[in-house]
C-alpha cells in the first residue's frame, strides 16, 4: 500500500509552515489551571482566639501623670513649673525614672516651638530611661 504524492516542486518549499501548534498547549494549561483552582482550599479571613471570660479586674491604682509642657517660646513646664534649664529638667526625669512605678510623661509641645528643643526633650526622657512617653495635642498640626 503506497501513495504517490508526485514530485515536489522547487516553488512550494519555500512556503513550509515551521511554527508550532499552540492550541494543544494552550489547553493543558487551561486544564492544569482549573485543576490548580479546584484543589486550593477556601481561605477564611478569620483568626480563632481564646478569650477570656468576664470583665478584666479595675487597676488597683491609677497611673502618675507627669504633664510636660513646651509653650511658644519653647519655655519647658513640669507639672505646671517653669524649668529654667536643662540641668534641672533631667534631675527631674532622673527621679521619675528611679521610682518604683515609672508615671506617664505626656509631652504636649506648642506648634510654635523650636523643633529641637522638643526633640531634646525626648531624647533625654529616653536616655534617662523614661519608658511611658505620649505625645499629647497632636490635633494642632492637622491641616498643615
Amino acid at each position: 500500500m503506497a501513495m504517490n504524492v508526485g514530485a515536489p516542486s522547487r516553488s512550494s518549499d519555500m512556503d513550509v509552515m515551521i511554527d508550532i501548534n499552540t492550541t494543544p498547549l494552550i489547553d493543558v494549561m487551561l486544564v492544569l489551571l482549573v485543576m490548580l483552582i479546584i484543589t486550593i482550599p477556601i481561605q477564611l479571613h478569620a483568626v480563632n482566639l481564646n478569650l477570656p471570660i468576664g470583665n478584666p479586674p479595675p487597676p488597683i491604682a491609677l497611673p502618675e501623670v507627669v504633664k510636660l509642657d513646651i509653650d511658644d517660646q519653647s519655655k519647658v513646664y513640669w507639672n505646671g513649673e517653669v524649668v529654667p534649664d536643662r540641668a534641672q529638667l533631667e534631675a527631674k526625669m532622673t527621679a521619675a525614672a528611679h521610682e518604683a512605678v515609672q508615671p506617664e510623661v505626656h509631652l504636649r509641645p506648642n506648634k510654635l516651638a523650636k523643633y529641637g528643643v522638643v526633640a531634646g526633650v525626648m531624647a533625654s526622657a529616653q536616655r534617662l530611661g523614661l519608658t511611658k512617653i505620649g505625645i499629647v495635642g497632636s490635633e494642632q498640626f492637622i491641616g498643615e
